[in-house]
């Protein structure tokens, strides 16, 4: 028997004579040890690899491979279950320098561990708390500070610079959602508006395709951001949903007229609510309900019908008024499959991700510039893609690309239209 053998045997005796005293509170500094002690063992066995002997072996008389050269300063690595300490073994005499692939050199933490740090930042933690609260999870020797938080940003800034200049020609985008969310810095009196395109994809997918911030929802705003992703290779997309905010029809229309689009009901039903009076409101909502839900582009119109006349006899002249604008954009969702309408109805899809934003730029007075919001709400929003809700009938996404006709929501060919145009 090996002495590396006896060693581990011994090891492994005392982990049982020890088990005997372990207690909930000692637990994990017990696991830690454990822990440090194979993470060692593992460095030792990788020079051994190299080496190809092992620890107390002699080197054989033709070998003219190196040798072990000691040992290392102490060296901190935080883990996911705590922080512990090794020393990486030294080797000299290769003709090509040793560097340790599971400890390379100044390494501090693991990868899963350095993912988790922008993640518990963008759910609340601002830079300032992040030294006390993370070694109370990672242990107190976790080498980990507001500096560090403050070069993830850093990098967080390059890597949207490279995510901003990717090229799109091979998406395939079926339905785009467009929405604006404003944001206030510290140090700027004014609130600017940060612009996100999010796409469904003929896969079933949804993807995040642009963030960026302008000083208004404006066409001018809009074009230069559609223009940058038709610059690089996006295709058109079979429709649009976004709010009622001028600007974005208006570079729709210079950038991708080809696209279909679809006004969000959501901000509709608000708008229309606010010219009820408060007495009226909740009967109010339960008849645009009707409106909204309708099975058919005809129930729509006659449910609207009502609605009007409603307004009409409770006084409610602008709402009667309000509804009729625009109508044809409200109602083009019935072009497309009934199993999308949830998705094409409102711009939900990019709503819900943002009420998630707003807790982050709203809450804390974190940002003392639109440019450093941008970019935390740009590494949320990736976050959130891969939780995104897949399309619904992500079969019929193929019909939709190959320009299959729908009416109210069904497949419809030549003779069908005619005889529903009778």
């Amino acid at each position: 028997m090996t002495k590396d053998s006896k060693a581990r045997e011994s090891g492994q005796g005392l982990a049982t004579s020890r088990g005997q005293g372990i207690t909930l509170e000692t637990l994990e500094e017990v696991v830690r040890a454990r822990v440090q002690e194979l993470v060692q063992r593992i460095l030792e066995e990788e020079v051994a690899e190299v080496l190809g002997r092992g620890k107390s072996e002699r080197r054989g008389i033709d070998d003219s491979a190196g040798s072990r050269n000691g040992y290392g300063k102490p060296r901190r690595l935080t883990m996911k279950g705590g922080t512990i300490e090794v020393r990486r073994p030294r080797v000299r005499g290769l003709e090509e320098r040793f560097e340790s692939r599971v400890l390379p050199l100044f390494t501090k933490r693991t990868k899963e561990v350095a993912e988790a740090l922008p993640e518990l930042y963008l759910h609340g933690l601002a830079e300032g708390d992040f030294d006390l609260a993370l070694r109370g999870l990672l242990g107190e020797d976790a080498p980990l500070s507001a500096s560090t938080i403050a070069r993830l940003k850093a990098k967080w800034q390059e890597e949207r610079e490279a995510w901003n200049a990717r090229r799109l020609d091979e998406l395939e985008v079926i339905y785009l959602w467009a929405d604006g969310v404003y944001v206030r810095a510290g140090l700027e009196d004014e609130k600017a508006a940060v612009l996100v395109v999010m796409a469904g994809l003929r896969d079933g997918r949804k993807a995040l395709l642009a963030l960026q911030s302008g000083h208004r929802e404006s066409i001018e705003s809009w074009s230069c951001l559609l223009r940058d992703l038709k610059a690089r290779g996006l295709a058109p997309a079979k429709l649009a949903i976004g709010d009622g905010n001028l600007g974005l029809w208006g570079a729709l229309r210079n950038v991708y007229p080809e696209a279909k689009e679809q006004r969000c009901w959501n901000h509709r039903m608000l708008n229309l609510v606010d010219r009820l009076p408060k007495r009226c409101q909740g009967a109010g909502k339960k008849l645009l309900q009707k409106v909204v839900y309708a099975e058919t582009r005809r129930e729509a119109e006659r449910e609207k019908r009502a609605f009007q006349g409603w307004c009409r006899k409770h006084g409610c002249d602008d709402a009667a008024r309000l509804i009729e604008q625009d109508w044809e954009r409200m109602v083009t969702f019935y072009d497309f499959p009934k199993e999308h309408w949830t998705h094409l109805r409102t711009t939900n899809p990019i709503e819900s991700p943002f009420a998630m934003l707003r807790l982050r730029t709203d809450a804390a007075k974190r940002y003392k510039r639109v440019d450093n919001a941008t970019a935390v709400i740009w590494k949320v929003l990736l976050l959130a893609e891969r939780r995104f809700r897949r399309l619904n009938a992500p079969e019929l996404l193929d019909c939709v690309w190959q320009e299959v006709s729908f009416i109210d929501g069904f497949p419809v060919n030549n003779a069908s239209k005619e005889k529903l145009a009778a």
